[in-house]
């Protein structure tokens, strides 16, 4: 019997992120309140009949197979695993996931009742868990390529409350002790004698999945990889990076039956003289144990860059979070003048 506080804070973030659009199916999760979510967690989703709901959490997600799809998904931490109930059209995006996707309801198909797909991760294939920059967002590793999701919650407050909720649930496994650390020196402990670079920090949680967090060097490769995209302009010592930020571009289409607008998702990078989109590659970074070969694509493949003293004006959107930002640029040498962003989280 979950705790009334429990109950109340579960409610509280079954919310779907307003700029996001969900199947029917998602949306009736999405209604659940209270004791009624419970039961439909118990009926509809769990494996094991004496597990708890911890934590419920709504997250745009990536498969390590399917790097191209981002697809919406209800994130359900229990104490024996992590659940991913999926938009009904993830199952449709992409003709290469029929390996990746037993269709056993294919009968389901010509229906008007469609079920959601629901992915399990158990939480004793947990292998590992990256955090990544500025905890945007953070990627669970399991055994497998099967199991690898990175969940962007481009909300630095729920990647913090997700992860410390996962760590208080994996103290309660009961796992065989690992062996006695052999002694190292500092040398051997932080760095790699081949490389000469400083790992990232490490944290081993008493069950041994590894919390991984980026150090400074990420950072300092990220502005010299900036640094490279302005075509040598700027002295690179002076270089920093103000803010590092997930967001979505907006590309309106006009002229349909309705103005719609697609939400492309982009990394926006603000230095002190640049503003810079980028297309990240938030699954396949760090390698893998397993993986055999790199990426097909770069970490970071710039998408468009514009200088700050071309920055004309910024008008902001009178609706509440999400903040719509359009930057206006008056940059005579390209065409397009107006960049349309949505930010997902508008700082200081």
């Amino acid at each position: 019997y979950p705790s009334e506080l429990l109950m109340q804070k579960i409610t509280e973030d079954n919310q779907i992120p307003v700029h996001l659009h969900v199947s029917v199916s998602l949306q009736y999760v999405a209604g659940l309140k209270g004791t009624a979510l419970v039961e439909f967690f118990h009926s509809n989703i769990a494996e094991v009949e004496n597990e708890e709901l911890r934590h419920l959490m709504w997250s745009s997600v990536l498969f390590y197979k399917t790097p191209s799809v981002e697809v919406m998904a209800c994130v359900l931490l229990s104490t024996k695993a992590i659940y991913f109930l999926l938009d009904d059209s993830f199952i449709h995006a992409d003709e290469h996931q029929s390996d990746f996707w037993n269709k056993e309801n294919s009968d389901c198909e010509n229906s008007s009742f469609h079920l959601s797909c629901c992915f399990v991760l158990k939480l004793n294939d947990l292998q590992s868990v990256n955090v990544g920059l500025f905890d945007q967002y953070f990627r669970i590793t399991g055994h497998s390529a099967d199991h690898i999701v990175t969940c962007l919650t481009r909300d630095s407050y729920n990647t913090h409350t997700f992860i410390q909720q996962l760590m208080a649930v994996l103290s309660l496994l009961a796992r065989t002790p690992s062996p006695e650390p052999v002694d190292k020196d500092f040398y051997s402990e932080f760095g790699s004698k081949n490389t000469g670079k400083m790992e990232n920090y490490e944290l081993i949680h008493s069950s041994r999945v590894k919390f991984i967090y980026p150090n400074e060097e990420e950072i300092g490769d990220l502005a010299f990889l900036v640094a490279e995209k302005m075509d040598g302009l700027t002295n690179l010592p002076s270089l920093n990076i103000l803010l590092y930020v997930l967001a979505f571009q907006v590309n309106h289409f006009e002229g349909s039956a309705q103005n719609t607008s697609s939400l492309q998702p982009k990394t926006l990078i603000l230095t002190s003289s640049d503003l810079f989109l980028f297309d990240e590659d938030y699954i396949s970074y760090p390698l893998p144990e397993f993986a055999k070969e790199p990426p097909k694509r770069d970490k970071y493949q710039l998408a468009d860059g514009r200088r700050i003293r071309d920055l004309d004006r910024v008008l902001m959107g009178y609706q509440t979070y999400p903040q719509a930002l359009t930057f206006v640029f008056d940059d005579v040498q390209n065409q397009d003048l107006m960049q349309n962003l949505t930010l997902d989280h508008f700082g200081e």
